[in-house]
């Protein structure tokens, strides 16, 4: 019970992290891709902001011998930078560039009662599934 309710303290805490940052509006996320155009930098101190705190912090929480709530730590096993990986992150980028969500600030934005973001994570579920059929090979 207590590792379901860290969870959903910290999806809660990531959701109001995300919506006071302005990232759960698309429009504010396209401006920030947009390069050539009306560039917004302002996201940028959001993700310097996440990368900051994990790069100081994740080397003294991989010091203890396991996570708080849980046996073990789930680190990938994988360590390569491959093509599956390549991909995978071209993709999410052009979702991402053409949509203005990615999967976190789209399940928030869930809460604004537009059809937008229902329509972004219904096509991300179908995406994933359709991924998860053809790496399985069908089986």
């Amino acid at each position: 019970m207590r590792r379901v309710l860290a969870a959903v303290l910290c999806g809660v805490l990531f959701g109001v992290g995300l919506a006071l940052a302005q990232m759960i509006d698309p429009n504010k996320v396209l401006a920030f891709l947009d390069l050539a155009g009306t560039w917004d930098p302002s996201l940028i101190l959001v993700m310097g902001g996440g990368a900051g705190v994990t790069a100081l912090l994740f080397p003294w929480v991989l010091r203890r011998s396991r996570p708080r709530l849980d046996s073990q730590f789930h680190l990938p096993a994988k360590r390569r930078v491959d093509g599956q990986l390549l991909s995978g992150a071209a993709l999410f980028g052009i979702g991402w560039g053409l949509a203005g969500y990615c999967p976190g600030p789209a399940l928030v934005a869930l809460t604004l009662g537009t059809a937008e973001p229902w329509l972004f994570v219904a096509a991300m579920i179908a995406g994933s599934l359709a991924c998860k059929v053809w790496l399985d090979g069908g089986r």
